[in-house]
């Protein structure tokens, strides 16, 4: 008889009668869940920082590559170092080149873009009077 009454709270309690959660279950769970979310969000934010420096680079190589094409093309005997500003849609970039003689002929072209005051990109090329 005893065995029986025992298998029976046995059987209730296993049956999950349990009136909730307790407050220390409640705090566990939601401090994992904060430190999971504030990891996710972390990872998030650097992938955005990673994504701007990726795009602000691209751009930055675009316009140095356009920029020493158009040079290599038009060629001047006495060329004068410059500056663009916010050339025409690249606002915020500047772009700064400079020429240095070489010999025969040759001169070496550098052109530097900078974004936000800081130095993205540098090329050096090279171009003669043909």
């Amino acid at each position: 008889m005893k065995y029986l009454r025992l298998r029976g709270r046995v059987r209730r309690a296993l049956r999950g009668r349990s009136s909730g959660l307790t407050l220390v279950e409640l705090v566990i769970a939601m401090a994992l869940m904060s430190i999971i979310v504030v990891a996710f969000l972390g990872g998030l934010s650097n992938a955005i920082a990673h994504l701007h420096f990726a795009d602000v680079r691209t751009t930055a190589e675009s316009l140095a590559s356009s920029e020493m094409e158009y040079l290599k093309q038009s060629y001047q005997s006495n060329p004068v170092d410059y500056e663009n500003e916010d050339p025409t849609g690249y606002e915020g970039y500047t772009v700064q080149v400079s020429f240095a003689p070489l010999e025969d002929g040759l001169q070496e072209m550098v052109v530097k873009v900078s974004h936000g005051g800081k130095e993205v990109v540098s090329l050096t090329g090279y171009r003669g009077d043909r």
